[in-house]
């Protein structure tokens, strides 16, 4: 059992699955079949049925003198009677000598043969010699196929030995209306938009730009947290211009082979410049863009050659004034300082995650082909959505659709985008994970702790939704939401939140004197978040204004540099987290203990219901004393 009180601003990355490609055992199956099929075709042709008896000459001379046979047709040594009642057999005569003489032979008359009609075919002809051949050519024909179709597949599985230095850029034509994306199909990034409007402008019309002596920038990088949208907008820019987009991953330059890679930058960069004006997209630069020697890659010096050649080509001797790179990465702070420079990426675009209105313009764009009810309120569904990056919210609009055709209705409603936010976050109902009597009333009282302390306490997010229905990792959660968006948060913020953390830990222990796993995810939220107070943020008054860690949470002093802080130092870091988790402990304590008559009220409600939505749990903690964060607001107002 897991509990968990959830905070919208932390997401969860979504990992994905690699199938494997059976191509190649599906070919050689395609082949055996072939192969039993041109066998069969070869036994038909070279042993075929016959329905026709086959007579010796003699009867044959005998049917003819007692006048039975209507007509003979000669083919070469073969023989087709055709006798008057219909009936069809075959013969063979001598070779050396004619049918006539033959019959004669046997003691045919004359005049008797005379009566009888014979026909001459002589075999010759394209058809006479193809059946003659067909039997010896057709076992080198097949077996000829056979070697060039599974060369064929082979080379198709990865054997190309003289094609690893092309390039496996994926084109996107101008002229293709079902792939084109613009800016009117990208909600938000608007200050990002306004930049990439001059790359969109220098393409349409450079000679603006060249004959004022102005060089628009050769390279302009994307950066971001995962789902913000790098790819979609680069894909925007080509489409806005109309000009070929060149779209490949930084991890489909590098092979086995040394070189290959560097090769293929060669290569994407002559097929660019042919098509030129275009644009070359590389995602995930990262994979190949690292700094070099700091001994990354494992001792691979392939990665270090391709970044050293995409350096060459943005700014070597041939400068091409018409092809403009542009890449994508969520990690900017581990690129080459070379690669970044004035010259190359030297125009860096930052995409944040986007506020209520961007949010709202996103989900509108994903609701365009959705049949909505009349009761969808999107801007609702922006504002219980802070922190959703604009994947996140296609997931959303995607889930709720699904949730609404899986109970068969052909509109989505509101209730299908709400139940879908918490299923994006916090992942499905586990409705099979049936809690015993003492663990739901263990997992009502602590999420009542968590409710309780950030409803109390005056810098904490007020509560939406308290609930102890597990959803994925989760054996119950808290949603709190905060009254308005804000980029800077405070240390009493931050020790609110810390409190709030552990309202669930305090709980348990204050009402059973014992605690379980439970609290598990909740410890580790409120450690990480007191150390990155002393750490990153400077809020500790023992530490100082000190960054110890940067923001990816490595050591400020990079990974190269030997120096660091000092033992002492590190020592005063761990009393000094130790101090703030006490800290928060203490404070969720007072408030539990001051009002553990609403802490009662509230769990054994959960108990009944399981889930309370803010209106109803807003008239628990009024009914105890406690005014909820809004009303507390609205009453100051009245006041002033």
């Amino acid at each position: 059992m897991d509990f968990n009180f959830l905070n919208q601003k932390e997401l969860k990355n979504k990992g994905k699955k690699v199938k494997e490609n059976p191509k190649f055992s599906g070919s050689m199956l395609g082949a055996i079949l072939i192969f039993m099929t041109l066998t069969a075709l070869y036994l038909m042709i070279s042993n075929p049925s016959t329905s026709t008896s086959e007579i010796s000459i003699s009867d044959l001379a005998k049917s003819v003198t007692a006048g039975e046979v209507k007509g003979i047709v000669v083919e070469g040594e073969k023989l087709t009677i055709t006798y008057k009642d219909e009936t069809i057999k075959t013969s063979k005569k001598e070779t050396e000598s004619s049918l006539s003489q033959t019959l004669f032979n046997y003691g045919v008359k004359p005049e008797t043969l005379a009566l009888t009609n014979i026909e001459i075919k002589n075999e010759s002809g394209f058809g006479y010699w193809l059946m003659n051949l067909l039997p010896f050519l057709l076992p080198i024909i097949f077996i000829l196929f056979f070697i060039w179709f599974l060369s064929r597949q082979v080379k198709g599985a990865g054997m190309q030995a003289f094609t690893f230095g092309q390039s496996k850029a994926r084109i996107t034509d101008p002229n293709d209306k079902n792939n084109k994306v613009t800016f009117k199909d990208v909600a938000g990034c608007k200050e990002a938009k306004e930049e990439l409007k001059e790359i969109v402008d220098f393409l349409k019309n450079p000679k603006k730009f060249l004959d004022i002596g102005a060089r628009i920038p050769k390279g302009v990088i994307l950066t971001g947290a995962p789902g913000t949208g790098k790819t979609l907008l680069a894909r925007a820019v080509a489409g806005e211009a109309g000009v070929p987009f060149f779209h490949l991953s930084g991890s489909e330059f590098v092979e086995m082979f040394v070189g290959v890679g560097a090769s293929r930058v060669r290569d994407l960069f002559k097929m660019a410049k042919k098509a030129a004006p275009a644009i070359i997209f590389m995602d995930e630069i990262d994979a190949i863009g690292r700094t070099r020697g700091g001994g990354f890659g494992g001792g691979n010096e392939e990665r270090e050659q391709t970044l050293n050649q995409i350096l060459v080509e943005m700014d070597g001797f041939e400068p091409n004034e018409k092809v403009i790179v542009m890449a994508a990465t969520n990690r900017p702070d581990v690129l080459d300082p070379a690669l970044i420079r004035p010259g190359r990426f030297d125009r860096k675009v930052l995409l944040d995650l986007p506020d209520r209105i961007d949010r709202e313009e996103i989900l509108d764009i994903h609701a365009r082909l959705k049949p909505l009810a009349e009761d969808v309120n999107l801007k609702l569904i922006a504002e219980r959505t802070p922190g959703f990056s604009g994947a996140d919210l296609y997931s959303l609009m995607n889930e709720g659709a699904i949730l609404a055709a899986r109970e068969n209705r052909k509109k989505v409603f509101q209730f299908d985008l709400i139940r879908a936010i918490e299923k994006v976050m916090l992942g499905p109902e586990r409705k099979s994970h049936l809690l015993s009597k003492k663990e739901k009333e263990i997992t009502a009282y602590h999420e009542a702790g968590h409710a309780l302390v950030a409803s109390v306490l005056p810098y904490a997010d007020p509560v939406h939704k308290v609930s102890i229905i597990a959803r994925g990792t989760a054996g119950g959660y808290t949603l709190k939401l905060p009254l308005e968006e804000r980029r800077l948060q405070s240390k009493k913020e931050f020790i609110d939140d810390i409190a709030m953390s552990l309202g669930g830990y305090v709980a348990e222990k204050m009402i059973f004197g014992d605690i379980t796993t439970g609290p598990s995810s909740d410890l580790q939220v409120a450690t990480n978040l007191a150390k990155a107070m002393v750490t990153r943020w400077g809020m500790s008054d023992l530490i100082g204004p000190i960054a110890l860690v940067g923001e990816g949470g490595k050591l400020a002093w990079g990974e190269v540099r030997e120096e660091g802080f000092s033992e002492t130092v590190f020592t005063k870091v761990d009393a000094e987290v130790s101090r703030i988790i006490n800290d928060g402990i203490k404070s969720a304590e007072k408030v539990l203990k001051e009002h553990k008559k609403a802490l009662e009220a509230i769990a054994k409600r959960l108990i009944e219901v399981e889930t309370l939505e803010q209106e109803e749990y807003n008239k628990i903690i009024i009914a105890n004393g406690i005014l909820p964060k809004k009303t507390e607001e609205a009453k100051l107002e009245i006041k002033s």
